[in-house]
């Protein structure tokens, strides 16, 4: 089964050998049916220094830390 993969945008890279990617996404209204945005972070693995504004693929990995649960695979 593949892993799953998400684009997002790079918001922190203060800690050492990971960042924090936000990923935007859409949902609809259930009564108004309107869609709106809605955003979630992820801190990720980087073995690569990224900067504050990339654009990056993070794919899903196994649990590295208490909260790290994803790796950086490319930069878009």
């Amino acid at each position: 089964m593949p892993k799953k993969q998400l684009e997002g945008t790079v918001v922190s890279n203060k800690m050492q050998k990971t960042v924090v990617v936000e990923v935007e996404s859409q949902k609809e209204h259930a009564k108004y049916k309107r869609k709106y945005k809605v955003y979630k972070k992820y801190k990720a693995h980087a073995e690569e220094k990224y900067e504050v504004g990339d654009k990056v693929v993070i794919e899903e990995t196994r649990p590295l830390s208490k909260e790290k649960r994803w790796k950086v695979v490319r930069k878009v």
